[in-house]
């Protein structure tokens, strides 16, 4: 077997650990790939990048989920019912896109209990694909985002969607930072004045950026919130997207013993 190529497209991508994930999973499964990183500043250029490339499977990062999803010829039913794509495989030619962020982000919130509504900060693609699980699974949820253009999708699927101009504040369960507020800078994903409204009455705070103390998070922390990182939810679709990129020859089980070991790193 001729050794396959891997990589994480994002925009910035430098944080990311996606190929020490699978590199580690990769030697350790006796599996003949190479994974790393691309930074790609235009999502038009996805597929042409790709295929340049001579990829046999990418991760999508911030902000081209929707640009995966435009590239690929064959979607997996439920990205294509949430529009956004996060992993891509090429199979005889053809991209096959599939989301894995989704069930990653169930699993890695199912340690809170008596959850019942949800706030989400944000509306790009982590939030189309994880909303949509959300509200499937009986939860209700609530988006606020900073423009209205990005919430008319959500609104026409039946959610709650508010700006920061009309937000109505109300007790939500759970708060998560889905923007990538805070990952280079000190900027938090709503304005303060909203944030002290929806936290102090909150059950938990999670914020999908992985790797940092977000300021999302460490304002959760004053107020004594139980909060939790992006690790587990990149963890959980890191080992999803391993299974599509292997043509599933392993278990999850086997993946994820190689796989959590480079979060000890």
């Amino acid at each position: 077997m001729n050794r396959e190529l891997f990589a994480i497209f994002g925009n910035p991508v430098s944080h990311s650990k996606s190929p020490l994930m699978h590199n580690i999973s990769f030697q350790g499964l006796g599996f003949d790939g190479c994974y790393t990183k691309y930074l790609l500043q235009d999502g038009k250029k996805l597929k042409k990048t790709f295929l340049d490339l001579g990829l046999k499977g990418i991760n999508i990062t911030v902000p081209h989920k929707e640009h995966a999803y435009n590239a690929c010829d064959i979607l997996d039913p439920f990205a294509r019912k949430v529009g956004a794509v996060n992993t891509i495989v090429e199979k005889d030619g053809k991209l096959y896109g599939y989301n894995t962020d989704a069930p990653g982000f169930l699993k890695a919130i199912s340690e809170f209990k008596d959850i019942n509504t949800v706030l989400f900060l944000g509306a790009g693609g982590t939030a189309q694909s994880t909303s949509k699980i959300l509200k499937d699974e009986g939860y209700e949820v609530i988006l606020l985002n900073r423009s209205k253009g990005r919430l008319e999708k959500f609104k026409e699927n039946g959610f709650e969607t508010y700006t920061f101009e009309n937000f109505i504040s109300k007790k939500y369960d759970l708060v998560i930072n889905v923007t990538s507020a805070g990952l280079e800078d000190d900027s938090l994903p709503a304005p303060l004045e909203i944030l002290k409204q929806v936290i102090p009455t909150a059950k938990a705070c999670v914020d999908v950026i992985y790797g940092k103390e977000t300021p999302f998070l460490k304002l959760a922390k004053s107020y004594a919130k139980p909060t939790k990182d992006g690790s587990d939810m990149l963890l959980y679709q890191g080992i999803t997207a391993f299974e599509h990129f292997t043509a599933h020859l392993y278990t999850f089980e086997e993946i994820e013993h190689y796989m959590k070991k480079a979060f000890a790193l």
